[in-house]
């Protein structure tokens, strides 16, 4: 497992639609179908990493949380399932149902939409405000498998408070570099 950060650059992009295949239905589904005119939060992740593992009660927790507010939650994989089988479409399916992932989950076979994103590592979090505009990337909080730190999902919290309860509007992108594994690229 080699440690990567996401990028701290402040890129302005917007959410984009993609087709992608959604592990659970087995069916390719356009991502605009689950696109908030609150909010939309973007995990990248997967099923083998660590520190995905480590953050998925909050990860369910979160969603539960705030899908009754208005915002949707989002997981895309975007890793080489022939390096790494364990995060093939099959095994997310296992997966979320396993640990009842309560938000869509998409397997990104071409890697297309990690490349739009940029996405580095797994987790990463990319929140859009309901106009689409990015408004905040990077990481769920400040725990890690090995640091001792609680998982509270701190830093997404707050941005979806700001943005859903307190009504305000991000203006510039906030970011915190999320750290985690590497999204497994194909060569």
């Amino acid at each position: 497992m080699v440690r990567t950060y996401s990028s701290n650059e402040r890129k302005k992009i917007k959410i984009k639609d993609f087709e992608l295949l959604e592990a659970n239905s087995g069916k390719k589904k356009f991502l605009k179908n689950f696109f908030s005119d609150k909010a939309t939060v973007i995990m990248f992740i997967c099923n083998h990493c660590p520190y995905v593992k480590h953050i998925n009660a909050e990860l369910v927790r979160l969603t539960n949380d705030y899908t009754k507010k208005g915002v949707s939650f989002l997981a895309i994989n975007s890793n080489d399932i022939e390096k790494y089988p364990e995060d093939s479409p099959e095994k997310m399916k296992e997966i979320s149902h396993q640990l009842r992932y309560p938000f869509p989950y998409f397997f990104d076979e071409t890697q297309e939409v990690a490349k739009y994103y940029g996405a580095q590592c797994t987790p990463e979090f990319f929140i859009f405000n309901g106009t689409g505009e990015l408004c905040y990337h990077g990481q769920l909080d400040d725990s890690r498998p090995t640091n001792g730190i609680p998982v509270t999902g701190y830093d997404v919290r707050n941005i979806l408070k700001d943005l859903i309860i307190n009504g305000r509007e991000i203006k510039n992108i906030i970011t915190k570099p999320s750290s985690g594994c590497n999204i497994k690229w194909k060569t």
